[in-house]
């Protein structure tokens, strides 16, 4: 995928140099683009590089570093993969999992380190940078690159682009698209072995971005459907790995289908694994939920009432492109991000090969629709017709038209079923990544990577991702802005958003999937007012403290010596200033009590439910030494964000002696703190 402009004429230059000392990585990867991914056979070495690689520009934003300014120089003794990326490029996405394989396979000798170069005005910031690495799971480093300098030093000009630095800093070479693995692993055990001896195998330990943030309920939902009674809501909690089952308008969990392990597996709901899942459809009797599961490139299936997760689609792993139509489930996919059910016919938006498919749910067949599979821009002719990444897709109520939200152009297009056309109702799709926002008419009209889609009556209306806005559109092409502004959070009659992506209506109710609030939002379209809805009960389906995949803090206090008798317990959780229990989450406490040391009631009130802390709790002490544990489920909110949720899970464990002597108040403390986010 190109990026927004071309290098310079010195980064032609240092292009030009860096060609010419990387025969080798050349050879293996010659003009490989992001539509192309292609695999290419080891020409074998040597790989050593002889021009000094360029030093990071200074004054650029880190993460994953706590903050501080790498250098190249520092990384001396290890081979360096240099990963030019962009949030929202699929094929980066692709590109992800195979530098991880490579870091694993490496772990002495390979340093990655992410480059991002944005593409879109939102993409710029280094907080939305830091929200998609968090998303993502990045655990490499990253810095961004917003005036494209890095870009241009290395004369890139496709994402992703991976560029190799030897164990003696110098530049091997650059290397564009797909199949990062199999292109490069030759090329690094080669640069291995010719730098035995010379490798620094010393560990270099991160602050990751995502170990400072709190703790959320929710971590990043992309979508959300409604069925036609408004019981029931399921999201896609995509960064959690899991769909989550909720009653309207309570708020109750009622279900959890996936592990959270971003893995594929069929089974119970318990047992099933899902890896980024995104956008869902319901079945007209509402049983069957279908769900785009984008990480493992495969359509699932949940029947809510037995809970059972099956596949239709998809192998598990990344389909070859250009991907085949065949029949399910042995058709391999690519990054399938959203569905609309119509009759018995799936529609699939296929990002991560630039089509709309189709699954027929009656004969098993799965094709593509609309999309060469070359990324761009084109109307016309359905199969000659080029998209950019569909992200979400919706049939109008006539069922003849399949509009789908093409984030790379920044339009919303529609595929003609009769006519078998692909045509632009909104936005300027000249070329790609014009962008901007701005109401108005067609080609007028201005919007920022949409993300969601949804029909009332004849109304599209869609989610603005990197506007932070809900926006409407008519049969017309007329874009008008409904919800939102700047980006943040804010419910009422004027709300706000962060990220944006899924919606659905049912009736005059617009649910979204607020993304980087963690949250599902809630709309009155009649008086436009907005609210969050609070999920309870979602800690009834968390691991235990006891499970090894439990997700919660294990905090073992210092022993203490009480006095045998009538006495008490006390939980003090701090806070950070401005914050306070939700009263409308069950936050709620479990004891457990090794060696007969203590004794609650029987009786005793165990919710924390808007609690003011400390918490006393009465006890007798009896003689003997064992240890007093809480499980702890709090969930708290700033003071005037009641709704937005974060959940604290905490073991606090403390040894304890009751004897003659002694305090009669047992204290457990725990303090929880903001996240210093560097500046």
């Amino acid at each position: 995928m190109s990026a927004p402009r071309r290098g310079s004429s010195e980064a032609a230059g240092i292009g030009t140099r860096l060609a010419v000392v990387a025969v080798a990585l050349a050879l293996i990867a010659a003009a490989c683009t992001d539509d192309d991914p292609a695999r290419a056979p080891d020409p074998g070495g040597p790989y050593a590089g002889a021009t000094a690689a360029p030093e990071f520009p200074s004054g650029l934003d880190w993460l994953n570093t706590g903050g501080e300014a790498m250098t190249l120089a520092s990384l001396r003794g290890k081979i360096v993969a240099l990963n030019f990326w962009s949030s929202g490029c699929v094929s980066c996405l692709h590109a992800l999992p195979e530098l991880d394989r490579l870091a694993a396979e490496f772990p002495d000798s390979l340093a990655v380190v992410g480059v991002h170069v944005p593409r879109f005005s939102n993409e710029t910031p280094i907080e939305a940078v830091r929200q998609t690495v968090m998303r993502l799971g990045i655990d490499h480093p990253v810095v961004n690159d917003p005036e494209l300098s890095l870009w241009e030093q290395w004369g890139a000009d496709t994402q992703p682009t991976v560029a190799l630095v030897d164990p003696a800093g110098n530049a091997v070479g650059v290397r564009g698209g797909e199949g990062v693995y199999d292109a490069l692993r030759p090329v690094i055990a080669g640069l291995a072995g010719e730098f035995e001896g010379a490798i620094d195998a010393t560990a270099r330990e991160f602050p990751l971005e995502r170990e400072a943030a709190l703790p959320t309920v929710l971590s990043y939902p992309s979508s959300a459907v409604v069925d036609t009674q408004q019981t029931r809501a399921y999201i896609a909690d995509t960064a959690n790995n899991r769909i989550v089952a909720v009653a309207l308008p309570s708020g109750d969990v009622l279900a959890v289908y996936g592990t959270g392990t971003a893995t594929i597996q069929d089974g119970s709901g318990a047992e099933a694994s899902f890896a980024q899942p995104r956008g869902m459809a319901l079945s007209p009797d509402a049983r069957t939920l279908y769900v785009a599961d984008s990480g493992n490139h495969a359509i699932r299936t949940i029947d809510v009432v037995t809970g059972e997760v099956g596949t239709i689609a998809g192998t598990g792993r990344l389909g070859a492109w250009p991907p085949q139509g065949g029949d399910s489930p042995d058709v391999a996919l690519r990054s399938p991000w959203d569905l609309a059910l119509a009759d018995s016919i799936l529609y699939v938006a296929m990002a991560g090969s630039h089509q709309l498919w189709s699954i027929d749910l009656d004969s098993g067949r799965a094709e593509p629709i609309a999309g060469t599979g070359t990324e761009g821009i084109a109307d016309g002719p359905a199969a000659n017709a080029a998209l950019t990444r569909p992200s979400s897709i919706a049939v109008d109520p006539t069922g003849q038209f399949v509009y789908f939200a093409d984030p790379e152009s920044s339009t919303i297009r529609y595929l003609d079923l009769a006519a078998d056309e692909v045509r632009t109702v909104a936005g300027d799709s000249s070329q790609l990544f014009i962008h901007g926002d701005q109401d108005g008419t067609g080609t007028q009209a201005r919007l920022q990577v949409p993300g969601g889609l949804a029909f009332s009556g004849q109304l599209l209306h869609v989610a603005d991702t990197y506007n932070h806005k809900v926006k409407t559109v008519t049969h017309t092409g007329q874009v008008v802005t409904t919800f939102g502004g700047d980006a943040g959070w804010r419910d009422g009659p004027d709300p706000r958003f962060y990220e944006p992506a899924g919606i659905d209506i049912v009736d005059d109710t617009l649910y979204v999937a607020d993304t980087n609030n963690h949250a599902l939002r809630i709309i009155d379209l009649l008086t436009g007012e907005a609210t969050t809805l609070v999920l309870r009960g979602i800690e009834a389906f968390q691991p235990d403290a006891d499970d090894e995949n439990y997700r919660g803090t294990i905090v073992e206090l210092e022993p203490v010596e009480v006095a045998a008798g009538d006495g008490s317990v006390v939980i003090d959780i701090t806070l950070p200033p401005n914050h306070k229990v939700n009263e409308d989450a069950p936050s709620s406490v479990q004891w457990i009590v090794d060696g007969g040391v203590a004794a609650f009631s029987e009786d005793l009130d165990l919710s924390l439910t808007g609690a003011e802390f400390p918490v006393s709790y009465p006890v007798t002490f009896d003689e003997g030494a064992g240890a007093v544990t809480a499980d702890l489920n709090v969930f708290w909110c700033a003071s005037d964000a009641v709704s937005l949720c974060f959940i604290e899970q905490v073991r606090l464990q403390i040894p304890v002696v009751a004897g003659t002597t002694g305090s009669t108040e047992l204290r457990l403390s725990h303090e929880i703190t903001l996240p210093e986010i560097p500046s």
